[in-house]
């Protein structure tokens, strides 16, 4: 009777983005990770969360304070991780669902005993039910149709806003999975500090996410994206406004250091494997997944450079939330694959 009188909501609790799934009725929910707060005497009071808050980014009075309640996949604002999941799971709900929910949340693979803990206890005091962990990769792996149930490797590569997560699944099972805190938040960074670097320009943080959206390339020479890209900022030696344009070859070089260090750890968890698995890897390739696998031409330059072929699926960015909402459908099959708080 539970299950017919509530909502069963996977939450793919992201550092940019969070998205929300509610079993039978599809993702309804996609808005950035953010929220605003207002202080007044000492007193914290949120005003917005998701869009509404992201709308206000550089634009707030000194009361008002934008904040990003997750940094590298993980909770570092208690409060506004509580009120934020609160106001997303009453959206959530539908008008039938009066009983508290279940909710499965994935965490990054490399997040601790204390930092699951404490995405744990967040999903709890913001009104849920029942709370279920699960690796993101792992729901990744599954969101985008890999066969983890079969006798042989599978490798998926998630690449988010905060940690660029890696898992291998083999008979149902995780033999392997691994984060790095270097992904499309390192990016618009890598971004910010080649136009100052080479342009002596400052731009911020939305200005640097458009510009990996609209133009990013992760080829520097022929047959990537040929977007030019107008961007404004100031001007580091004078202080005035001034406008550039960055081309193709302007923004691989820029992300070349963050694709670098991806590199490295895709290659570094490859030779971590038994070479049966390895070998399977090798032969069928490795899925990328997650917003970062939106950057053109990025599973070119991964295969250039770890020499194994690199696959993209249909809507890398909802294969965490689509794996997580089988993973709810199909829990008592799937129960092997969940965390421990």
């Amino acid at each position: 009777m539970a299950g017919v009188f509530s909502d069963d909501i996977a939450i793919d609790l992201g550092t940019v983005n969070t998205l929300v799934h509610v079993v039978g009725r599809g993702v309804i929910l996609d808005e950035p990770s953010a929220v605003a707060v207002r202080t007044i005497g000492g007193v914290r009071e949120v005003l917005a969360v998701g869009l509404r808050a992201k709308a206000m980014l550089g634009r707030t009075p000194e009361n008002i304070e934008l904040i990003r309640p997750l940094r590298d996949g993980v909770i570092a604002d208690f409060v506004a991780t509580e009120e934020m999941l609160r106001q997303f799971i009453k959206r959530a709900k539908s008008k039938f669902g009066f009983l508290r929910p279940r909710i499965l949340i994935c965490v990054p693979a490399s997040a601790t005993p204390v930092e699951r803990r404490a995405v744990y206890e967040t999903a709890v005091s913001s009104g849920s039910r029942r709370v279920y962990l699960v690796e993101e990769p792992v729901a990744a792996a599954i969101g985008a149709g890999m066969p983890v149930d079969e006798p042989r490797g599978s490798m998926v590569t998630d690449i988010g806003g905060g940690t660029t997560d890696i898992a291998v699944l083999s008979l149902g099972g995780v033999l392997q999975a691994r984060s790095l805190r270097c992904a499309g938040n390192a990016f618009d960074e890598a971004i910010i500090r080649y136009v100052r670097r080479r342009h002596q320009l400052l731009i911020g943080e939305a200005n640097a996410e458009r510009i990996k959206i609209e133009a990013g390339t992760a080829i520097a020479g022929g047959g990537g994206r040929d977007v030019d890209i107008h961007i404004r900022g100031r001007d580091l030696r004078k202080g005035r406004p001034k406008s550039i344009v960055l081309t193709p070859a302007d923004i691989a070089e820029a992300l070349d250091q963050p694709i670098d260090d991806v590199t490295d750890f895709i290659q570094r968890s490859l030779e971590d494997l038994p070479p049966d698995i390895a070998a399977d890897i090798c032969e069928k390739g490795i899925c990328l997944t997650g917003g970062g696998a939106m950057i053109d031409g990025l599973d070119k330059e991964f295969e250039r450079r770890v020499g194994v072929q690199f696959t993209v699926p249909d809507s890398p960015m909802h294969c965490v939330i689509r794996g997580s909402a089988t993973i709810l459908e199909e829990l008592d099959q799937r129960q092997h694959l969940l965390l421990t708080p």
